[in-house]
């Protein structure tokens, strides 16, 4: 079949349903752990998979000494309602062979190795609280070597909190530190002390706390800390923590509550919408010209299909000729065929123009094309009539001067100038009307993936907002 006679056309539910569900990222989930853990029965094994819990907390705290991890952990892991793990905490519910091991080790006074740490942490992550709840592990790995050894055995953490502060800081609030021995809790004799009269009275200093022993902690952990990092390189966020604690856990759990980009392929499907003269046209071909996206202008679909001589073409005729709006039927009719063209499915298209009421909207959705990125393009009337109703034609030349931005060189082309009937401010301020009755009405059926720009800027400034919006996914957020 010759496809420059008919298209091939590609229904949008595919797309749709898969983004929706997530099933790339189920994909590449049930891959990722079939090849590490590599079951007897993979069947059983991904069945399992994929009856548990997909969107439960895997979350690291790291940070230097002093720099609030315990604070923080805790904080998080109620707020989630996960299990927060410690390496304290470890040996203290586990009798496992490696439990006893590394109790060996530690009295003794020998560093446990890294293996029976991972083990234990495997061990624990497998337990039926872990799965369903999720887990934060706090201060741990320690080194490079801990932290590949954790991603060979297949445990990765969707969250890598860094903890940060300058050593300075550090050392200064390591001084005030205090532990309550029954509890094993952490407190600031200044900026983090107990409200209990009773703890206050069994808090003890922390015997790792004096200026010498935590320089030599700090210089261990700057020694660690950027290969550490290098093993979470696309999860992990530095968080300053010299500032208040609430602050630090607002911008800890913001984080935490925002999903990563993924490997999924990713279609822009956008909408531009403003009002006249907002510059929708011009965003959307260097959109266009960039990233490849098909342009669909409703004005351009309509003039093509008049040259075409289509079916639709002939339904539209008679309304272009008196001068009257095309029917929403019809002009739906041109859409559907466009964005389900196969440079449209693939690439990803950029609408401007359409929809100009809600019912248009709830008409493009019912058809199966679903926009991604609704982006409003905000411009105060005033400067809309400025923009619009100083710009004129020579009808000699056919070059376009706006008296402002690009004035005409001469009187002579001054006085020849013409202004099209569209542009005089009645026109326009009819047109900036029809959109505010309906712009309201249409962001609100657009409610969850509508953004707003202020395009009264520089045009490229602009492209630069709208790019900013459609080059990653938006991050959504949990609800928890």
């Amino acid at each position: 079949m010759d496809a420059t006679k008919k298209p091939l056309l590609i229904p949008p539910e595919f797309s749709n349903y898969a983004e929706k569900h997530n099933i790339f990222q189920i994909y590449e989930s049930l891959l990722t752990k079939l090849i590490i853990e590599q079951p007897a029965d993979p069947l059983t094994y991904m069945i399992g998979l994929l009856e548990q819990e997909s969107e439960v907390p895997q979350i690291i705290i790291h940070g230097p000494p002093a720099a609030g991890k315990r604070t923080m952990s805790v904080m998080a892991a109620e707020h989630f309602d996960c299990v927060h793990i410690t390496l304290e905490n470890l040996l203290a519910v586990s009798d496992s062979k490696s439990s006893k091991k590394a109790q060996e080790y530690i009295s003794a006074k020998e560093m446990v190795p890294t293996h029976i740490w991972v083990s234990l942490i495997k061990e624990r992550l497998q337990k039926e609280d872990c799965i369903s709840k999720g887990w934060l592990l706090e201060a741990f790995p320690q080194t490079r070597e801990q932290a590949q050894a954790l991603q060979a055995e297949g445990i990765n953490p969707r969250h890598f909190v860094l903890l940060e502060a300058p050593d300075t800081v550090l050392i200064e609030r390591v001084m005030g530190k205090r532990i309550d021995p029954e509890t094993g809790d952490v407190y600031h004799s200044t900026f983090d002390p107990p409200t209990d009269p009773a703890v206050v009275q069994r808090l003890v200093p922390d015997s790792k706390s004096s200026e010498k022993v935590m320089i030599q902690r700090l210089m261990e952990y700057h020694r660690h800390i950027d290969g550490i990092l290098m093993c979470f390189e696309k999860i992990h966020k530095s968080i300053n923590v010299d500032q208040p604690k609430a602050d630090v856990f607002s911008q800890v759990l913001s984080y935490l509550k925002m999903n990563h980009r993924n490997n999924a392929p990713h279609t822009p499907r956008l909408i531009l919408l403003g009002p006249t003269g907002c510059g929708k046209s011009v965003q959307a071909e260097l959109l266009a010209s960039k990233y490849g996206l098909v342009n669909v202008s409703c004005t351009e679909l309509i003039k093509q299909s008049l040259v075409d001589d289509s079916n639709v073409g002939d339904a539209v005729r008679p309304y272009t000729d008196r001068h009257m709006l095309v029917p929403d039927d019809l002009v739906l009719q041109l859409l559907k065929y466009r964005l389900a063209q196969l440079d449209a499915v693939t690439k990803g298209w950029v609408i401007h123009g359409f929809p100009k009421t809600r019912e248009q909207a709830r008409a493009l959705t019912r058809a199966g094309y679903e926009a991604n990125r609704v982006i409003f393009m905000d411009v105060p009337t005033d400067t809309i009539l400025e923009r619009l109703t100083l710009r004129s034609v020579d009808p000699v030349t056919g070059e376009r001067y706006h008296l402002i931005y690009n004035p005409p060189r001469t009187n002579e082309v001054k006085q020849r100038l013409h202004t099209s009937p569209k542009d005089v401010e009645s026109a326009v301020n009819s047109r900036i009307a029809q959109y505010q009755a309906y712009v309201e009405e249409i962001a609100e059926y657009y409610e969850e993936s509508v953004q707003h720009i202020n395009a009264d800027q520089d045009i490229h400034t602009v492209f630069e907002c709208i790019e900013s919006i459609i080059v990653n996914p938006i991050p959504t957020k949990n609800e928890v």
